[in-house]
């Protein structure tokens, strides 16, 4: 081969080495997540979106519509974390898919609250009377303690949030008859029902105000959302920029200053 063709060939390889390497750069400045319905995208693209774009990342949202396809698209790196789940549903849906998705701060979370279009506040529950909970164990446990607290059942003291199923209701006084239904069914299906313990996220997308529960739940710190990356990313750049953007003084101003966010329950970095 002549030094005329090699030297064009070792311009056209470092020409193909450069666009690979742009490409790369370019990706990895690019942070694509994934939503199920809620207020977590509008809380990250005001709130923390300008903070990342200033260091130059390009975002991109999805949405989902349950935790099963947003957890396995982290895991698969079709997507890069996702903002929907607190950290005892995200362990379950770990040890269901066999994946190791990790959270990795904690977001402002909407709390779980008894609504209904048929009672008010105060009242005593009458025998036989209908409440709606998640079908998922961890927020059936959630549903369970919002109704503990209230004195309307007591459950078993080994109850655990990843298996809580209706057999750990101890004591049920009121003969109270629990309907199991995915959480996007609830809001639709309160007039159906006397009451309904309902995910924040799932209230307040629906425009329900945290304001008119009849109860909302204790501030727990285990169901405070968190945002999700494959563990295998964990000190990736990507995720120490999301971390630092939920903790900078611009975050909490957003969050702090904004009447759609009270009642939350607020991260320790918030408060």
């Amino acid at each position: 081969m002549s030094t005329g063709k090699i030297r064009i060939l070792a311009s056209v390889l470092l020409l193909a080495l450069s666009s690979a390497v742009q490409a790369a750069e370019s990706n990895q400045k690019t942070i694509t997540l994934g939503f199920n319905p809620g207020p977590y995208q509008e809380q990250f693209a005001q709130g923390v979106g300008p903070f990342l774009k200033a260091k130059g990342y390009t975002l991109v949202y999805k949405d989902f519509s349950d935790g099963i396809q947003v957890n396995n698209a982290v895991d698969t790196g079709a997507i890069d974390g996702n903002i929907m789940q607190h950290p005892i549903y995200l362990k379950a849906i770990n040890d269901r898919l066999g994946i190791n998705n990790i959270g990795i701060v904690q977001v402002p979370t909407p709390p779980m609250g008894l609504y209904s279009s048929k009672h008010k506040s105060g009242e005593v529950p009458q025998a036989g009377q209908t409440i709606s909970v998640p079908n998922q164990a961890s927020n059936e446990y959630r549903a369970a303690l919002l109704l503990q607290d209230l004195g309307w059942i007591k459950i078993s003291p080994k109850s655990d949030p990843a298996t809580f199923s209706q057999k750990d209701i101890v004591e049920n006084p009121y003969k109270l008859v629990f309907k199991e239904m995915d959480n996007a069914q609830q809001v639709r299906a309160l007039p159906d029902v006397d009451y309904g313990a309902i995910q924040g996220n799932f209230a307040v997308s629906s425009g329900i105000k945290l304001n008119t529960a009849l109860k909302l739940e204790n501030p727990v710190k285990g169901f405070i959302n968190v945002v999700t990356i494959a563990a295998k990313n964990k000190d990736a750049q990507f995720a120490q920029d999301i971390i630092a953007g939920y903790h900078s003084a611009e975050f909490k101003h957003y969050i702090l200053s904004n009447p759609q966010y009270q009642g939350y329950l607020l991260p320790d970095y918030l408060k």
